[in-house]
């Protein structure tokens, strides 16, 4: 399955389109990783484990979009968009959607 955040696909042609294909998750924040942050606050630096816990978030959306878009048949999906949403205290929700496609 192809995925690209571009509208088109160089060399390729849209042979049909599908239609929106969405993957989301929504993570919460342990106290292990709360801790860390503060003082990570108080001394600057990466907070690793929060951009740990957004990669695997990302990586889980884009799994279920992509799992939404071979159910459809489509072989591509184009124009990849990610949004993220506080949904509660401690709680975000990533979001990704794109077009769903066949490339020939």
């Amino acid at each position: 399955m192809l995925v690209s955040n571009i509208e088109i696909i160089p060399g390729k042609r849209i042979a049909k389109h599908l239609g929106l294909v969405q993957g989301n998750t929504v993570r919460t924040k342990h106290l292990g990783r709360d801790l860390m942050a503060g003082l990570k606050n108080i001394f600057g630096g990466e907070l690793k484990g929060y951009t740990e816990l957004l990669n695997d978030a990302r990586e889980e959306a884009v799994q279920r979009m992509m799992q939404q878009a071979e159910s459809m048949g489509a072989n591509a999906i184009i124009n990849v968009r990610f949004s993220t949403s506080s949904v509660a205290a401690g709680a975000a929700e990533l979001f990704a959607y794109g077009t769903a496609v066949i490339l020939e």
